[in-house]
């Protein structure tokens, strides 16, 4: 059977790691994906016995999500006696596929040992499988690094969070997107050694902070300066600019311009969401569900992330009448939340309010 696990899995055996959440219902305890991956784990699915099977969830543990680049519920990762991501599954729509790879895993490392056994003059075992072994944890470090960088448009991997930067470059890094208004999602690499290192080979550059755009790399902050001393970041970088800068002092002025600025974030788009992360990254469960929702629907949408910005945060609370997010916006108009979205989807309405 599973086990429901909290903290990195032992090193030493081969293992199966289940990412759920509780509000996706399918891959919920009980749910359809759940009781598949329970009769994987007890149906004699690893015949050699020597796989381990975990059920994470996702939300309640992000240290190991984080660690396994997971983005996405449910997803399905292997590791090998290593601890080496071996391969992996997004989705629970290919359980054929997810069945092939748990029976590949099971058998991973025997002709490595017959070879061994067969010729007592080549090199030790011990060290037979090292080469492999290396290749294919350089390739799972690579992949999750290329997740990162593509987690959000423009990111930048610092030393701390924009909220509490741990190093100069990192807090003028932080300051100089800031100023150019543009959305930007980060990476604290004082937290996982792994990323911090293998990063400076993946992209050749050896200091921090380093910023990607577009899944590309820009470089560090002398660069940014560079590109902010020669004209608009955001049009170099080619990315939009997350709204306009808020002007006035206080009182009744600041208000009026913050009102005009919310205008303008909600009519940026014919099919606006104000959602807590980014689509590609959602970081709530409430989130998470609509973006499925417009994405299945083939929507063409922009999102702002209200993490980023304080005052648009609470400012379009008021601006709304509405408290909590994720918040809809068509033409200009508020929709509603999850639950209209989820209301007007079970009648068959969304496709013509989001397709017009």
């Amino acid at each position: 059977m599973a086990s429901d696990l909290t903290s990195a899995p032992p090193t030493g055996r081969k293992a199966v790691l289940f990412f759920w959440a509780s509000w996706h219902a399918d891959s919920a305890p009980r749910g359809s994906i759940d009781r598949v991956f329970q009769t994987l784990a007890s149906s004699g699915a690893s015949s050699s016995g020597d796989v381990d099977f975990y059920r994470v969830e996702a939300e309640a543990v992000p240290d190991l999500s984080l660690k396994y680049a997971v983005t996405v519920v449910p997803a399905f990762v292997l590791l090998d006696a290593a601890g080496t991501i071996v391969d992996r599954v997004d989705g629970g729509d290919d359980v054929p596929r997810l069945t092939q790879a748990v029976s590949a895993l099971s058998s991973r490392g025997a002709p490595a040992a017959a070879a061994a056994t067969a010729s007592s003059a080549s090199a030790p075992p011990a060290t037979t499988p090292a080469p492999d072994a290396s290749i294919s944890q350089e390739d799972a470090l690579n992949a999750r690094l290329k997740s990162l960088i593509n987690s959000s448009q423009v990111m930048l991997f610092m030393k701390g969070v924009p909220t509490a930067p741990r190093c100069g470059f990192s807090r003028q890094a932080v300051e100089c997107l800031a100023d150019a208004k543009i959305s930007f999602g980060t990476f604290d690499i004082l937290t996982d050694e792994d990323v911090r290192q293998g990063l400076k080979r993946y992209s050749d550059w050896p200091t921090y902070p380093q910023l990607y755009a577009n899944g590309e790399l820009i470089g560090g902050l002398d660069i940014m300066k560079e590109m902010s001393e020669e004209g608009d970041l955001a049009e170099q970088l080619g990315v939009a600019k997350s709204g306009a800068v808020i002007g006035g002092g206080a009182g009744a002025g600041a208000e009026e311009s913050l009102d005009d600025r919310l205008k303008k974030l909600v009519n940026r788009h014919r099919v606006m969401l104000f959602m807590k992360g980014l689509p590609s990254a959602p970081r709530c469960g409430f989130s998470r569900q609509i973006v499925e929702m417009l994405d299945e629907e083939g929507a063409s949408y922009d999102s702002f992330n209200i993490l980023e910005d304080e005052e648009v945060r609470q400012g379009l609370k008021k601006y709304s009448d509405w408290p909590t997010y994720p918040q809809l916006y068509v033409d200009g108009d508020l929709v509603g939340g999850l639950d209209i979205v989820k209301e007007l989807k079970e009648g068959g309405d969304l496709t013509d309010l989001v397709k017009g």
